[in-house]
């Protein structure tokens, strides 16, 4: 059933919580049971003076707080928090360098390096002195195409360190994927793995740097690794290590930056156009990221925690502020099923991994491949699952307390690149309910509403924010008077930020996505959220994935259904029949697909979310906005001009 409880802290688990420690300490500020969340959030959102100001002491901040806490504002984009405050991310997450263990950095071709913070600080070290030999400066961008590894997170902490204004992307975005990112910010130094491998494949991104340093005018080029011979480059470079070679490691110079300055740019999928270039506040993310890791996912110091992400995804940022909370961060850069489809269930067990990040997509193709860990693997150390990316399907919550192992918090954790961070997530203290997120993250005052702007409970509507947040964007970067941050976020409700999510809140505070609002479904003018259409879809075997979207049909609009198949089968009546069934009684006749039809590959971004919006427009004859933003742009000429959507 939908609202089962699978998992319930036990008494001793809850008080050793870190969110249950915070509670006690501040139980004058709001007289709560360290047990009662629900009062601990109204808390929160309610005193938000005396929340943050609590939360700064408790995460131990390091910089100056100043005065005040937080100026209020009738306007939820002008509220300023610490408006007095000093700090700079990279001190925080440098703090106690010593002989521990920081990062322990894998590889799918087996390769296994480590650092310790002390060795990181040293490294950063060098970094910042070598970029500032080379006159890069604060408020400068540092443009980068890495991949999950050392070098790539000590370069973000340089780049923090000295107040530039950071901005990766993965290498597989290819030549026109990161020039529309990078070039719009003009860096001023660009770093970049001169090739990877993936999956026994060897890549060159010769091509990529070449393409960005000629379209933003690079002026220096730092390659992470000695290129290959065959490489070519069409502009001045030199190694990571020529860069650093003169300069020995000493005392890092923090810049301590206004609470309002910019330190990273991440960019949107782009699916909706041209990659957006969203500002984030790098102390803003610090106490939010912090917030979310030590409050909701209950890391501790000297965890082992693990992320599956790439340099191109938020989770990227969010996984390297686990330093700041004293974790040692295991990273892993490649095929997550190469050599084989349980390599990231070994490094649970090689690694004694605590906290094990990963996307629900991953989570779902292990459950279509049959792997069960309870059979093959201790995971005696993990004490907390993560999911995002994409909404974890009820099935694969009972796959998780089924086949991986039943004293485990399962924490599907919600939020985007827009904020960096997370609105919904876990919650220690609480129990997990089948296909449900624990609860919102402290601070955040969510809500679900009807198009008239009235408040749901236990019905799926527009998901928003109602109030200010630490990790709203500043804005996006050449969008001087704001009109695009506002028409993104601020235009469908008056001074509330619509995060674009179909979501259902439930009557014990947990939440559940149906899937994007700008892609869900309105058939006879029902609003329908896909995710509901693909639980169904996801109990028939003979499916390997599914995307709906729906096609406007004499003046109203129906519900297409494209599937792509396993090996061997073949869409026939039988199997169309089954589809409609199944959906039909496990959903309503309102999400009964008009047409099934089968198609070799379904579009995702790079992220690996599937492209609705891209198919939706594709089927209609609309221009694809931004095609560098799919993995798999080529898999759309199958959807154009299909006899199917003509009848």
């Amino acid at each position: 059933m939908a609202n089962d409880i699978l998992w319930t802290p036990s008494k001793t688990r809850q008080q050793n919580a870190n969110l249950w420690a915070f509670a006690e300490k501040t139980k004058a500020l709001h007289n709560c049971a360290p047990d009662d969340y629900d009062g601990l959030l109204r808390f929160s959102i309610d005193q938000p003076q005396a929340f943050y100001s609590s939360l700064w002491d408790e995460l131990g901040i390091i910089g100056e707080k100043g005065e005040r806490t937080l100026i209020e504002n009738d306007d939820i984009r002008k509220v300023r928090f610490f408006p007095d405050a000093k700090l700079n991310y990279a001190e925080n997450a440098l703090k106690n360098a010593d002989g521990r263990i920081a990062i322990i950095g894998h590889r799918d071709d087996g390769t296994r390096r480590e650092i310790t913070r002390k060795g990181l600080y040293d490294l950063v070290s060098q970094l910042v002195q070598a970029m500032k030999a080379k006159g890069v400066e604060k408020g400068d961008r540092v443009g980068a195409i890495v991949t999950n590894d050392i070098e790539a997170i000590a370069l973000y902490l340089a780049s923090a360190a000295m107040g530039t204004i950071w901005a990766s992307c993965s290498p597989d975005f290819g030549p026109e994927g990161a020039t529309d990112r990078l070039a719009q910010i003009e860096p001023k130094i660009l770093f970049a793995v001169p090739h990877y491998n993936y999956a026994g494949k060897h890549i060159n991104v010769a091509p990529s740097i070449n393409a960005v340093a000629k379209e933003a005018k690079i002026e220096h080029v730092v390659l992470l690794d000695t290129p290959k011979p065959n490489a070519q480059y069409e502009i001045a470079h030199q190694t990571l290590d020529e860069f650093i070679a003169p300069f020995a490691p000493s005392e890092i110079e923090f810049e301590r930056m206004d609470f309002d300055a910019p330190m990273v740019i991440l960019f949107s999928s782009g699916t909706t156009g041209k990659p957006k270039c969203i500002m984030h506040r790098g102390a803003g993310l610090l106490i939010q990221h912090l917030k979310e890791l030590v409050l909701h996912s209950d890391v501790k110091p000297n965890d082992n925690f693990f992320y599956f992400t790439t340099c191109g995804w938020m989770m990227w940022n969010w996984l390297v502020t686990g330093l700041a909370a004293e974790a040692t961060l295991i990273t892993f850069d490649g095929n997550p099923f190469y050599p084989k489809a349980p390599r990231l269930l070994d490094l649970i067990d090689q690694e004694q991994i605590n906290i094990f990040g990963t996307s629900a997509k991953y989570i779902d193709a292990l459950n279509n491949l049959n792997v069960k860990p309870r059979e093959t693997h201790s995971l005696a150390s993990l004490r907390a699952i993560l999911s995002t990316g994409s909404p974890l399907l009820p099935e694969n919550f009972d796959y998780i307390y089924r086949d991986w192992k039943d004293d485990v918090q399962l924490a599907s954790i919600s939020g985007g690149t827009d904020i960096c961070g997370c609105f919904m997530g876990g919650v220690p203290t609480k129990p997990v309910y089948r296909s449900e997120l624990q609860g919102a993250q402290l601070g955040l005052d969510l809500a679900i509403l009807d198009d008239d702007g009235n408040e749901l409970i236990n019905q799926p509507g527009e998901f928003v924010c109602r109030n200010a947040h630490m990790s709203m964007p500043i804005g996006f970067w050449g969008d001087e008077d704001g009109e695009k941050y506002r028409s993104a976020y601020f235009d469908k409700f008056d001074n509330m930020w619509a995060h674009g999510d179909f979501v259902e809140k439930t009557d014990h505070g947990g939440y559940i996505i149906h899937g994007r609002s700008d892609a869900t479904l309105n058939p006879g003018g029902v609003r329908i959220g896909t995710a509901e259409i693909y639980r169904q879809v996801e109990t028939i075997d003979e499916i390997e994935e599914a995307i709906a979207v729906g096609q406007d049909w004499q003046g109203d609009q129906r519900v297409i259904l494209f599937v792509r198949l396993k090996d061997g089968v073949k869409l026939d009546e039988d199997l169309i029949k089954l589809v409609k069934t199944r959906i039909r009684t496990g959903a309503t006749p309102r999400h009964v697909p008009a047409k099934v039809i089968a198609v070799a590959d379904i579009p995702r971004t790079r992220s690996g979310k599937i492209s609705e919006i891209a198919v939706r427009d594709v089927i209609h004859g609309r221009k694809i906005k931004n095609t560098t933003a799919l993995a798999n742009v080529e898999c759309l000429d199958a959807y154009k001009d299909l006899a199917e959507l003509k009848a």
